[in-house]
């Protein structure tokens, strides 16, 4: 929708018929986002081959865990100067890569031909056209001034960066962070905690980020702050709302089925301290997410162990 308010002409590539069919003819999907009209311009597909032809862009916003099943079977219908886009905020289980770098592996493209979109962009208020900021990152400056002007609308502003590293791991991060607050939001420990999870998550993410070769500016920006805010204070998001779930006495499979989106962090928490370990970074918030995620560790033992935690400077 922000492609084609743009000026773009848009294929979606879905792989339900009926999600397609629904789109192509009554300007919207039913499922997702009921009652939100889509510009004529855009149309679906289920043949990626279609989706895919002619496009300057191609925009992949399929589940991060999904990426490299799917891109290997769209890889042969990318043209030549197709700039590839990822959306998603995950790190690959088993590689601990972020998404550009599975997009590298999968395609064989160069750094300039891969860009990110990221930063506080919840969906329901993105397809309502309300304001909202993003940042476009690519090696390539020149590259993500293109996509910056795609999808620049009057509700709709996008800022460039060249740090693909920070710009990634802020948003892959922060859902971690935002299961996190929500999962304290569920226990009921209040705002004080809140705002001392939000601010020690950010200090988790800069430090991977700096260790892996990331601008420390970039996690004070709209990939960073802005969108861990957006994250961790909204009912919109999905992460928030998983970990409220969990807070609230869930299990994990009671959760997920309460949840009909993909909240990354459920799967990424894993990879993210997998990827922290590998750097040798201490990510205290995230091992204790995985603990109560993946390993069933009550929220209120796993807060009593967090606060145990030895005393620190505060830049330690």
């Amino acid at each position: 929708m922000v492609l084609a308010d743009a000026g773009c002409d848009v294929t979606l590539w879905g792989r339900r018929a009926e999600v397609t069919d629904a789109i192509n003819t009554t300007r919207s999907n039913p499922d997702y986002l009921p009652g939100i009209e889509l510009p004529a311009s855009v149309r679906a597909t289920t043949d990626p081959a279609e989706a895919l032809r002619g496009a300057d862009f191609a925009v992949l916003v399929v589940p991060s865990q999904t990426l490299r099943a799917n891109l290997a079977a769209w890889a042969p219908h990318i043209g030549p100067g197709t700039v590839l886009v990822s959306l998603m905020k995950g790190v690959e289980l088993g590689t601990a890569k972020r998404m550009s770098e599975v997009i590298a592996d999968v395609t064989g493209v160069t750094a300039d031909r891969i860009a990110v979109v990221t930063g506080p962009n919840l969906a329901k208020e993105i397809a309502e056209r309300r304001p909202a900021a993003a940042v476009v990152a690519c090696q390539d400056e020149s590259v993500a001034q293109r996509l910056q002007a795609a999808c620049h609308t009057p509700y709709f502003r996008p800022y460039t960066n060249t740090d693909m590293v920070g710009c990634e791991l802020g948003g892959a991060v922060k859902n971690v962070i935002g299961l996190a607050v929500g999962i304290a939001d569920g226990m009921g420990l209040g705002d004080n905690a809140k705002g001392s999870l939000i601010t020690r998550g950010l200090a988790e993410t800069t430090r991977l980020g700096l260790a892996m070769g990331a601008d420390p500016l970039t996690f004070s920006g709209l990939a960073g702050l802005g969108d861990l805010v957006a994250t961790c204070s909204s009912p919109l998001s999905r992460n928030h709302t998983f970990g409220t779930n969990l807070g609230r006495g869930m299990t994990l499979q009671e959760a997920i089925a309460a949840t009909r989106q993909t909240a990354e962090g459920v799967k990424s928490c894993e990879s993210v301290l997998d990827l922290a370990r590998r750097h040798g970074v201490d990510m205290p918030l995230t091992e204790t997410v995985v603990g109560i995620v993946h390993e069933g560790k009550p929220p209120v033992v796993a807060l009593k162990e967090l606060m145990a935690r030895s005393a620190k400077p505060e830049r330690h």
